[in-house]
């Protein structure tokens, strides 16, 4: 009889066993990285966050058990995924040919954006325009019109100096008779006192005429950029604006430094956090920061970066985001049905309201 209950009281010991281990196998290890406002790790090792609180609606709804695996890092979450070590991810990852075509990516549920970030200028536009009439490169500009006034004097006053010797001189006195000549041509005032006589000396004023055109142009760009290029800050509108900045930085292999390097531009400095590369802005160690806008926003916010830090009102790229899975995973359409089902609901509106975020 003893025998009996032992061998009873063996089985339920296995059998028990055996339900754990299924439960445990059951159960999802999502893996997160501390990526605020979608996941944020809190001070008791909790976490929530918009991407926390959807998911914890779908797999509430679906009747999903799991557990959360925290990670340093998306780069230590791709790596998991691709060898199966975790069952999911709900950081918000950007959807992409590459990524498709080796992991199942559900629905998207986030739009985000590339936004740019400048450091506030706390200066009045009569400090920086006299800042900049003082600075080297407008000196430059001006001593490269000087140069080029001098060359097409010299030539006109070396031909005309023997043709014509009452305008313009021998000696030199002369040669300023000829510089005089050339910067009144330049800027179209045609004062009349000094004229070129000789063929050679005429044909010199043609050419000068029509170059001095181009040349003026170009000039009174270059004069008005360097004037104005601390102002810039609010006429960044495009990859094309972006290259005037000096000093462009983006936080490492993210969407913002992909698209830099798509565009060809140099970056001057890349950083391993958001956090490090707005506090180099807000120290005006660069002059444009591209990385996602809507946590660039909440970091701009959460650190006290208003005065210091602008976030331009507009965007550059769009990426669709989504949840991520090991391919063909077998909860992949009960989850990506119950994501759409959740950001189809009046909650996840409020859910963006309450985090004070919303996709571009």
């Amino acid at each position: 009889m003893m025998k009996h209950w032992r061998y009873i009281l063996i089985l339920l010991v296995l059998g028990g066993q055996h339900l754990q281990a299924a439960t445990e196998q059951d159960t999802l290890t999502v893996g997160i990285y501390h990526d605020p406002p979608f996941v944020i790790k809190t001070q008791d090792n909790g976490f929530e966050g918009l991407s926390i609180e959807l998911w914890e609606s779908i797999a509430k709804a679906e009747q999903l058990p799991f557990k959360y695996e925290l990670n340093s890092d998306f780069i230590g979450i791709l790596k998991k995924l691709e060898y199966r070590d975790i069952d999911l991810t709900i950081n918000p990852m950007d959807v992409n040919a590459a990524r498709i075509a080796k992991f199942d990516m559900t629905q998207p549920y986030f739009i985000s954006s590339i936004g740019v970030a400048i450091p506030l200028l706390n200066r009045s536009p009569l400090a920086v325009f006299i800042s900049n009439i003082f600075s080297l490169a407008f000196f430059k500009i001006i001593l490269l019109l000087i140069l080029v006034i001098f060359v097409f004097g010299f030539f006109l006053w070396l031909v005309e100096r023997k043709h014509n010797k009452f305008q313009f001189r021998p000696g030199l006195w002369g040669l300023f008779d000829g510089l005089w000549w050339s910067a009144v041509t330049m800027t179209t005032v045609g004062y009349g006192d000094k004229a070129p006589k000789s063929n050679l000396g005429k044909t010199i004023a043609v050419i000068w005429m029509f170059t001095a055109v181009i040349i003026i142009s170009s000039f009174t760009a270059g004069i008005a950029s360097t004037l104005t290029i601390t102002g810039l800050q609010t006429d960044i509108k495009s990859a094309e604006d972006i290259r005037l900045a000096k000093k462009v930085s983006a936080v490492g292999a993210t969407s913002g430094e992909t698209y830099l390097e798509q565009e060809d531009i140099p970056v001057s400095s890349t950083y391993a956090s958001p956090i490090l590369a707005l506090r180099a802005l807000a120290k005006k160690d660069n002059d444009v920061l591209l990385y996602d806008h809507t946590i660039l926003q909440y970091y701009i916010n959460r650190l006290s970066l208003d005065e210091k830090v602008k976030l331009l009102p507009f965007t550059l790229k769009e990426n669709y985001q989504s949840f991520m899975l090991p391919k063909h995973h077998p909860n992949f359409d009960v989850i990506n049905v119950g994501l759409m089902k959740e950001i189809q609901k009046e909650q996840w509106q409020e859910l963006q309201r309450k985090y004070d975020v919303k996709g571009k």
